[in-house]
């Protein structure tokens, strides 16, 4: 697991040093720019400094707020600081809460309150979530399709609904499930090969420990004992058996266990146990339904094992073994396992193939091109789907595969599905594996959610579900662009861009919102929210800069934003932002950034190399306390990411990793308005890694803008869970932007 967001989402990113304290406030808080409350000033908090020395390599670094850490997330004097932020916060946006709560009634009032999603059908069941006018969570519900045996898939099939109807069956409503918690997700929900049993992972901490129930999917009734202490990484091997993963102190993924219904967890086998602190766990099953995959992965390399999902007491098998700098991800159709391999050699992958009886010998079907990575893998039982990028786009690739048992040669010929837009989303849904129907959901960033059903055989494609957008949405309205800015080394980073035509002058005068991430090889695809509406309808231009350190551009663009490149991943958002800035997309005082996790660390180290070039920043759950937190394996996700951001150990990586760690690198000079936000039960990033960042802040900011703390005292990494509380979040922020920019309305009125 890794410090990230997206994405989105949803795909885990230490002793305590403690003395009593008494939090001192001093300094009024007072800015011409920003309209304060009425109510007597209320000064920002100011943390106690503790001296905490840390020496490597002849360098001694002090870190005076080093006692905010507290692993019990108990001790009072750290709850009581970062309430008193907490308390600040509301304080200095109380002003506000007229227009953020108007604000808020406009983002809920694009929703679709009562909804279903898109029909998944499975077998002789079509399985859906249901959402209720005002509940926050959903209902998982089926229907039983009608004429099963005589009724062949298509992309025309539709559930029926209404009194002929086969009637609807909640087998899980996730309203009475949260009813007594702060916090409720459910991480997985999977059904029985048979139709007759339902396992889910349940987490209502938001610390991505979760509790793993089986109920029979008609009574609701519970199937043996919960699982507990589990992640959500949990598979079906046949109909009386689950293999599930466990996690160790750090919460790294290290074992994977066989449960059979009906025994104790106590009895569980464990069917593999990594002990090399830098691999992780993984689990899934094939398309077929017939193997599951045990995969161990570091940020290099990735082998599998394979388990007979009808036998698996035979326990796991090699697939892939384990290579340095070797990736491969497995799949199944007929008599062969299909393998998308990753070298340094071919950095984009390649897609072999191999017999189930001689897993030794391979046969390239798809071979490695350097303009061209290869992504994802979709079997069916008669074609395989190809998720690709090019040119920093998302490609979907069909190709037609000879009948089972026919040997396998390199595949010509592919078909690819074309998209509109000029940037755009675009990800596999789950399919039906015996049909020829492939379905994914696409968006662009003025194009809400669609699902689409599409035949492989014929070429037809069927819309099946677009997300309501209410409250007088219109496409035709707004434009998407995709322009490119060039790197200090002469890279060019591709930008997308969107905004309202009707309202846009692109003259330097209007606001915008950069947004960024740029790490693990993750993707920021230019996709929809309806909550962006918000801004778009203000006059708000809103980007992504698709820099490096993500996937977007391919492989070597993620090895040239990482380790000891990692700075590319900041000067390229910088570059980003100067070119807006120089087209006239926007000014500085007009120009705001935002970021979540590990983008928060680009957050936080742009504003230490350049903050005259923002006006308002948000870091979200930022990883701000890099060289610390890499130094201590202790931390969850520290070791298995040394690969990911070097290993401080070694003093090449410790004096890189150091001069650019927003903490290490905050200095005396003008920052711009900050809001950082942070939770408490993060086991991504630790709630004291933003809480120090804002601490020193205060303490060495010579500007007298926004400085604010928000920390969720009951939620981890991805805040709040209900559906209308992450829309609070949404309208607090825009808030945030829009009051740092001088941009609120008059009070009483929340529009221009």
């Amino acid at each position: 697991m890794m410090r990230r967001t997206h994405l989105f989402v949803v795909n885990l990113p230490l002793s305590v040093l403690l003395v009593s304290s008494a939090i001192v406030p001093v300094r009024p808080f007072t800015s011409s720019s920003v309209r304060m409350s009425h109510q007597t000033p209320l000064p920002p908090p100011v943390a106690k400094k503790v001296e905490h020395k840390m020496e490597l390599f002849s360098d001694v670094r002090v870190d005076n707020y080093y006692w905010l850490r507290d692993d019990s997330r108990s001790d009072p004097d750290v709850l009581s600081y970062l309430q008193q932020e907490n308390d600040y916060t509301n304080f200095l946006m109380s002003g506000t809460k007229k227009f953020e709560q108007e604000l808020y009634g406009e983002i809920r009032g694009r929703i679709k309150e009562d909804d279903i999603s898109a029909p998944e059908r499975k077998g002789h069941y079509y399985y859906y979530t249901r959402t209720l006018q005002g509940k926050e969570y959903c209902q998982h519900c089926r229907r039983l399709v009608p004429n099963t045996e005589a009724q062949t898939h298509s992309v025309h099939d539709t559930m029926l609904i209404g009194p002929d109807a086969p009637p609807e069956h909640i087998i899980l409503d996730e309203n009475i499930k949260a009813q007594t918690h702060a916090y409720y997700s459910i991480g997985t929900f999977k059904v029985s090969p048979n139709n007759k049993l339902v396992a889910y992972a349940e987490d209502t901490k938001g610390n991505e420990i979760y509790t793993v129930y089986v109920i029979d999917a008609d009574t609701g009734a519970p199937a043996g004992q919960p699982l507990v202490n589990v992640t959500s990484y949990l598979e079906w091997a046949g109909d009386e058996a689950l293999a599930y993963i466990t996690m160790d102190a750090t919460l790294r993924p290290d074992k994977a266990w066989l449960h059979k219904l009906g025994t104790e967890q106590s009895s569980d086998s464990c069917l593999y146990h990594e002990k090399d602190d830098m691999f992780s766990l993984d689990l899934q099953a094939s398309e077929s339904k017939k193997f599951l995959f045990v995969a161990s992965e570091s940020k290099t390399t990735r082998f599998n094992f394979y388990l007979d999902a009808l036998r698996p007491e035979g326990g796991l098998v090699v697939l892939t073994p384990r290579q340095d700098g070797i990736d491969t991800s497995v799949s199944h159709r007929g008599n062969h396992f299909f393998i998308k391999r990753r070298s340094d050699q071919f950095f984009n992958s390649e897609v072999i193939a191999c017999s189930v009886e001689n897993t030794s010998e391979t046969t390239v079907l798809l071979p490695h091109r350097e303009s061209v990575k290869i992504q994802d893998l979709c079997l069916f039982s008669d074609h395989l789907v190809v998720y690709e990028r090019e040119d920093g786009l998302p490609k979907v690739t069909i190709y037609h595969l000879p009948d089972v048992g026919q040997p396998l040669k390199r595949l010509q010929s592919g078909q690819a599905v074309n998209f509109s837009d000029p940037t755009y989303s675009v990800d596999p849904s789950e399919s039906e594996y015996s049909s020829s129907i492939l379905r994914y959901s696409y968006s662009s960033m003025k194009t809400p959610p669609s699902v689409y059903d599409y035949d492989m055989k014929t070429g037809i494609s069927v819309l099946k579900k677009i997300e309501t957008v209410l409250g007088g949405f219109e496409e035709s309205k707004y434009v998407t662009e995709r322009k490119w800015a060039s790197a200090p080394d002469g890279t060019q980073i591709p930008i997308s861009i969107v905004y309202r035509k009707d309202i846009i002058k692109l003259d330097g005068s209007d606001p915008l919102l950069l947004y960024g991430y740029g790490s693990y090889e993750i993707c920021i695809d230019a996709s929809f929210k309806a909550s962006r509406m918000s801004l778009l309808d203000r006059g708000f231009i809103y980007a992504i800069a698709h820099i490096r350190g993500g996937g977007e551009m391919g492989r070597k663009w993620y090895e040239n934003g990482k380790l000891l490149k990692k700075k590319n991943t900041f000067t390229d958002f910088i570059a980003c932002a100067e070119y807006l800035i120089e087209k006239k997309y926007c000014s500085k005082e007009k120009l705001s950034i935002d970021g979540r996790s590990a983008g928060g660390l680009l957050i936080g180290a742009v504003l230490n190399m350049r903050p005259d070039l923002f006006k308002a920043a948000v870091a979200g759950v930022p990883f701000v306390d890099v060289l610390t937190t890499m130094l201590d394996p202790t931390i969850p996700l520290t070791t298995s990411e040394w690969e990911e951001w070097g290993d401080p150990r070694i003093e090449e990586f410790y004096y890189y990793m150091k001069s650019y760690s927003p903490v290490d690198n905050v200095k005396a000079q003008n920052y711009p308005n900050i809001l950082v936000t942070a939770g408490l039960n993060d086991p991504r990033v630790m709630y004291s890694e933003p809480a120090k960042f804002v601490a020193k802040l205060r303490d060495m900011k010579t500007d007298k803008n926004i400085l604010l703390f928000k920390c969720e005292l009951g939620a981890g990494h991805f805040s709040k869970s209900g559906r209308f509380e992450k829309l609070q979040e949404d309208a607090f922020i825009y808030s945030f932007i829009m009051k740092a920019l001088d941009l609120i309305p008059d009070l009483g009125s929340a529009k221009k």
